[in-house]
This record gives structure tokens, sequence and C-alpha cells, in this order.
């Protein structure tokens, strides 16, 4: 569920003064890629809100996909998403001091518009929103704006570990997520048919599941935190500005998560996934480690030739991500519900991963259309305009 959604003011590239950096756009647009692999499966079938898999669809194919993505992707793709907003925050900061700006009120309105669009799309388009999530974080993070990176990355360490340790208790206590398969499979049975009917059937259905996710908020939301306080700290280090002066960390990074997270995605999957609270437990805990182990191999392979030319492929998306996240759902709408194709239940996961591939390809082609001629993404302009209290150019041939 998405994407650091930041919008820092565009700066000069050719002088080298960048306020916003084409490494950060461009991953964004993988995290839309990952975000976008994770979540049509909600789309897809009402079974993926119950935490059990589609009855139709159980060959071992379609248990070897669902089992990669939860390996490789579940847990991490927003954790990723969540760094960025963090990292991009510092930037906001930044600018808004060059400026000579109150950041404080022009982000609280930013955090409300994005409050806003997040109760929209819940309820219209996808009811598993994270924009309210990342509104109500926001406020968190605008009050630790000035604590020390050491301070940020302490309590990101400690929410992590709070979460994972009252989960590891429940875990322990017998604690079972799903408590009746048959009533689970008869409550996916019934969103499923939900989602096969017009946009009142699609509508009631995503407001009868908030619910629900309001409960999954309560691992999610910490977790989200601490991947902004990660970033946060990025951010204050430059990070991801200087990566050759700090490829020793990021291969220590490297070392490091690659085998600790991998190995807690596969007791996280072997388990079930979000059904499982001991897997759960290990994907609490480890996924923030593979999240950023692909953070710092994506970052080091940027910077290499052929990098730079999927950077170049890339950035246009990450420019305009509240814009991909928000058309993400929307075409997922369109293709499952029965506002559009009506597909919801009928197409095996393989077939959902690579309409996925297909959603985003499309996003890729459009985004570098619409970013060469226009300065910020359609919802990004709107979010702007109600940040700043006026209209902002947005024709990037536009005079000044």
């Amino acid at each position: 569920m998405n994407p650091s959604i930041e919008d820092p003011p565009v700066g000069n590239r050719a002088s080298g003064t960048l306020s916003r950096i084409v490494d950060v756009d461009a991953l964004r647009a993988v995290a839309l890629l990952l975000i976008l692999v994770v979540n049509i499966a909600f789309f897809a079938s009402g079974y993926s809100f119950q935490l059990i898999p589609d009855p139709a669809h159980d060959s071992w194919g379609d248990q070897a996909v669902r089992w990669l993505v939860e390996l490789f992707l579940t847990m991490k793709a927003y954790l990723l998403f969540s760094f960025l907003f963090g990292y991009s925050f510092t930037l906001q900061l930044d600018s808004a001091a060059r400026r000579g700006v109150d950041f404080a009120p022009r982000f609280r309105r930013r955090l409300a518009g994005l409050f806003v669009l997040g109760i929209l799309h819940a309820v219209l388009l996808f009811q598993g929103d994270i924009l309210t999530t990342y509104a109500l974080l926001g406020l968190v993070l605008l009050a630790m704006r000035r604590v020390s990176v050491g301070t940020a990355l302490r309590t990101a360490v400690l929410v992590t570990g709070g979460i994972g340790f009252v989960l590891a208790l429940a875990a322990v206590g017998g604690t079972q997520l799903v408590t009746d398969p048959a009533t689970a499979l008869a409550a996916g049975q019934r969103s499923t048919e939900a989602l096969q009917g017009g946009l009142g059937s699609v509508i009631t259905e995503h407001v009868r599941q908030l619910p629900a996710m309001f409960g999954a908020l309560l691992v999610q939301g910490p977790l989200a935190l601490s991947a902004f306080l990660f970033g946060y700290a990025a951010g204050r280090r430059r990070l991801l500005t200087n990566v050759d002066g700090n490829r020793q960390l990021l291969r220590r990074v490297q070392q490091v998560g690659y085998p600790v997270g991998l190995a807690g995605a596969v007791i996280f999957a072997a388990g079930g996934g979000t059904a499982n609270l001991t897997g759960l437990t290990a994907g609490v805990l480890t996924a923030p480690l593979l999240a950023a182990a692909y953070v710092a191999t994506l970052l080091q392979f940027f910077q290499t030739d052929r990098g730079r030319r999927v950077v170049a492929v890339l950035a246009p998306a990450g420019r305009m991500s509240l814009s991909n996240y928000l058309g993400q759902s929307l075409l997922c709408v369109l293709v499952f519900t029965g506002v559009g194709l009506g597909l919801a239940g009928a197409v095996a996961p393989p077939v959902v991963v690579l309409i996925a591939v297909a959603i985003y390809g499309v996003q890729l082609v459009v985004s570098a259309a619409w970013m060469a001629r226009f300065r910020y993404g359609p919802i990004e302009w709107l979010l702007r305009a109600w940040t700043e209290q006026r209209w902002p150019r947005l024709r990037a041939a536009d005079p000044a």
C-alpha cells in the first residue's frame, strides 16, 4: 500500500542544485511496481482480505506465485514507500528553510489534503488505502523534525521491536487471526460477489471492510512510522545523494539485510503470510532489513551506465507517484470489478501478476509523456494548490 507520497519542488538538475533527486524518483517508481503486485490480489479476489487463498485458484502454479509475492514483496513494498516518505520529508524541510517559508502549517495542510484523498480512495477505489495512515503518522514525523539522527534510529528500532514483541506474545498465547476457516471462506465468496457488482455494490463492500482494515493498521501503522524515521535519518545523512561515499555502508546493509531478511521472509511465507502470527512476527522483525537491502542494491545499480538508463525510464513515474498510486487503483477497479470488466474471482494469480506488470508498463509510458509537458502529476498539482493556497504553475514551459 503506497508510496512515499511526497512532492518536493523540482530543482535545477543541470546546475547540480537538486531539491528533487532523480534516484529518489526512480526508487519511488520501483516501489510503485512492487506495491501494485502486492495490492492487485485484493482487487482480483475478495478472499485476500479474509487472509485465505481463493479456493478456485489452488494449483501448484497459483500457490507458487502467491508464495513468491509473500516471500519477496509482502510487507517489504510499503516499507520502501514509507522510507521514501521520510526521506522526502527532509528534502521538504530543507527546501522550506532555503526559501524562508514556515514549514509546519504548510505540511499540516498537505497532510490534511492527503487524508481527504485517502478517505475518498478507501471508499471509492481500495479499502486497503495507506494515505490516511500516512497523513496521521506525518503529524508524528512533523513533531519529531528536530530530533537527532541517533534518536530517530533508536525510536525506529524500538517501535519495530515493540510490535514484534507484542505479536510474539500473541503467537505464544495461541491467538489465531483466522479463527474459523469456513466462515472466512463464506466471507471471501460474499466479498468476491460484491466486487463483481456495480459501483454501489463495490462501494458498499469497501465500507463494510474498513473496520477490518483498522485492525491491520495496528501493525502496518507503527511499521510505516518506523520506516519514516529510517528515511528521515537517511535524509539527514544525505545517504541517497552520496552513494559513492556510502558504498561500504550500503554493502554492509546488503550483507546483513539479505540473509536475515530472506530467512525471515521464508518463515513469513511458509507460515501463511499475514494469516499466521508466528510468520507475521518474523516478517515484522526482518522485513525492514530486506527492504533496506533492496534500496542498497538499487542505489548502487543506479550508478552504473545501465542503471542510469533505467533511472531515466523510471523517474517520470516516480515524480508523479501519488497520481500513479491512485491511478493503479482506478485501473484495477475497471479491470476486476463490475464497474468495468468484472474479472474478480475469475483470474488466476499468475495472470493477475501479468496484469499488474501491464498496468505498470502503461503508467511508465503515460508518466513520461505527461512529465515532458508538465511540472507535476495531476493529483500532485491539486495537492500542491491546496498546500500553497494558490494555483501553481503546471505546464513545464509556462513562465514563472
